[in-house]
């Protein structure tokens, strides 16, 4: 192989790593883009009163829910030790 040869391949070579890391950069930049403009759709959504309203109220239904489940465990495992 003659040193041309080598530094035509080499340049080509280079030439494809740079397309392709060019594609790379902008499929990471349109999903940087994509996941700023979500954060800030979320972030107007919250800021309605009736959305917040029903964010807390998912919360508390939620906190409710995971008290009833220690409040039947506990039941439970008062009967066990009842039944002992």
């Amino acid at each position: 192989m003659s040193i041309k040869n080598f530094f035509k391949n080499a340049f080509r070579d280079m030439k494809e790593s740079a397309k392709a890391q060019h594609k790379i950069d902008c499929a990471n930049f349109a999903a940087a883009k994509a996941e700023s403009r979500a954060q800030w759709e979320e972030a107007k959504a919250m800021s309605r009163p009736e959305a917040m309203k029903k964010r807390q109220q998912e919360q508390r239904d939620t906190q409710i829910k995971e008290a009833n489940e220690r409040i039947a465990a506990a039941e439970k495992r008062i009967n066990e030790a009842k039944n002992k």
